[in-house]
């Protein structure tokens, strides 16, 4: 399982082509963001990914929830987004 973290500065369609190949490769992939810019570009990517995979028959199931991680000795939530073939 592949976990893409995401960031407020990341770009939604890079995101979403390594989200396609790890559905591709592996049947899923684990995309997490932390914060509300991070989240929405997370978002954007997974519809994206959707877009780029429709046309060879799959069809993106995306499942939300919270993640807690640990990032310079303090414990933040995530929300962590769980993308597979439907």
């Amino acid at each position: 399982m592949e976990l893409i973290k995401v960031s407020s500065n990341s770009v939604p369609g890079k995101v979403a082509g390594a989200i396609a190949g790890a559905v591709r490769g592996q049947g899923k992939a684990v995309v997490q963001g932390i914060g509300a810019g991070a989240v929405n570009q997370a978002v954007k990517a997974i519809a994206i990914a959707r877009g780029f995979l429709a046309p060879q028959g799959v069809d993106l199931v995306c499942i939300p929830g919270f993640a807690n991680t640990e990032i310079d000795g303090e414990e933040r939530s995530a929300i962590r987004f769980t993308v597979k073939n439907g």
